[in-house]
């Protein structure tokens, strides 16, 4: 059966063609940062309340009530700046993903763009990104003003802070999309008792690396803490005078952390998209 079309005379038709696909990717991520902007607030709140809470007790309190010692703040800001940064790029992707992917199927509004299904996984990854460097960024001054003078802060070693900063929030949004794209709606909260919380604390986000040398099991067990590499990172770059673990280590982990979660994130998310 033949279809005829006829087009009326005087009429010039043009062929539609789709957009580019970064010009797609682009419009997504402007959409995603006109949302951000909008709810920058409570954004802020979620992020780095937390880290904050930390800083005024552990950083400020104790070390004016005398129960530790002043030193003690060169090793938390790090840190304090590692899980602000590793909250925020994994609730930033995973929670949206986990409400997408809900019995709404929100995600189908994006699924429908013209553009590769893995690059839509993408894009929520390079949002991540920025807003785990957002919180960083605030969360850095933010401590240096609760606390007051910390021994051996410099920013001499900025341009690693920031790679260590990218490396990071990309490693943890990448994180962030393969729990979302594999936990349903019902166990969001077991998530954040059997995953986040252990990361947190076993993350040598609150005390050095090199200070498990007295506990030598732990100290070679968190090593599968990804959150181990960005804090150390942080103290290598931001207080350089005290023990960290070698930067080629951090860095080298974190690219490796980087390409493992990738790969499994964009596996499971095309498995819930297109399964």
């Amino acid at each position: 059966m033949s279809v005829s079309t006829s087009v009326l005379p005087g009429i010039a038709v043009r062929p539609t063609t789709p957009p580019a696909a970064s010009t797609v990717f682009v419009a997504l991520m402007r959409r995603d940062a006109r949302v951000l902007r909008r709810e920058l607030p409570y954004f802020l709140v979620r992020t780095i309340m937390q880290p904050l809470l930390f800083i005024v007790v552990f950083g400020f309190l104790l070390p004016r009530m005398g129960f530790v010692r002043a030193s003690y703040t060169s090793a938390l800001l790090p840190g304090v700046i590692a899980v602000s940064l590793t909250l925020s790029a994994i609730q930033s992707v995973s929670l949206p993903m986990v409400q997408d992917f809900g019995w709404t199927r929100e995600i189908e509004d994006r699924l429908l763009a013209p553009i590769p299904i893995p690059l839509v996984a993408a894009e929520k990854i390079v949002m991540g990104v920025v807003q785990g460097f957002i919180a960083a960024l605030v969360v850095l001054p933010a401590g240096r003003l609760i606390m007051g003078p910390i021994n051996g802060l410099t920013l001499g070693h900025a341009g690693v802070a920031i790679v260590v900063t990218l490396l990071g929030a990309a490693t943890f949004s990448a994180l962030g999309l393969l729990l979302g794209s594999a936990i349903s709606p019902q166990q969001i909260g077991l998530m954040f008792s059997i995953i986040i919380a252990p990361m947190l604390f076993f993350g040598c986000a609150y005390y050095p690396w090199r200070g498990l040398d007295a506990v030598p099991v732990a100290k070679y067990a968190v090593l599968v803490n990804p959150m181990v590499y960005v804090a150390e990172g942080m103290r290598a770059s931001l207080t350089p005078e005290l023990p960290h673990m070698p930067l080629a280590a951090v860095v080298g982990a974190l690219v490796v952390l980087l390409v493992l979660f990738w790969s499994l994130a964009m596996r499971s998310f095309m498995h819930r998209a297109i399964g």
